[in-house]
């Protein structure tokens, strides 16, 4: 599980914009560049927090094996939110977004 400050996120935005390179895949920055404003910063906050409990729920943290590169989340076709890389089978994803913070949460039912 990982949670952030969206306003955090907002302003490593306006500090460092190439964050969103950092944080986000190629795929990812579509998504996000296909949302205005505030939609923006929750999807990245969303992102980086499920990136971030992601890595935790595979004992590694960000930095050793994994970057945030590595990991990348989309939608199903219901609009519920997956991780399709370092691999999708057995992993659950929940992401949620309060006017403050965004949190996920990530199950992996079993580590190869």
């Amino acid at each position: 599980m990982d949670i952030v400050e969206i306003s955090r996120i907002q302003k490593l935005i306006e500090r460092q914009p190439k964050f969103i390179e950092r944080i986000l895949t190629k795929n990812e920055q579509l998504v996000f560049q296909s949302r205005s404003g505030r939609r923006q910063v929750e999807y990245l906050s969303g992102r980086f927090a499920a990136k971030e409990a992601f890595a935790k729920a595979m004992g590694s943290g960000i930095g050793g094996q994994l970057s945030f590169q590595d990991i990348e989340t989309a939608s199903d076709s219901n609009g519920k939110p997956c991780v399709t890389a370092p691999f999708s089978a057995g992993v659950h994803l929940s992401i949620t977004h309060s006017k403050d913070y965004a949190a996920a949460q990530v199950v992996i039912e079993k580590i190869n």
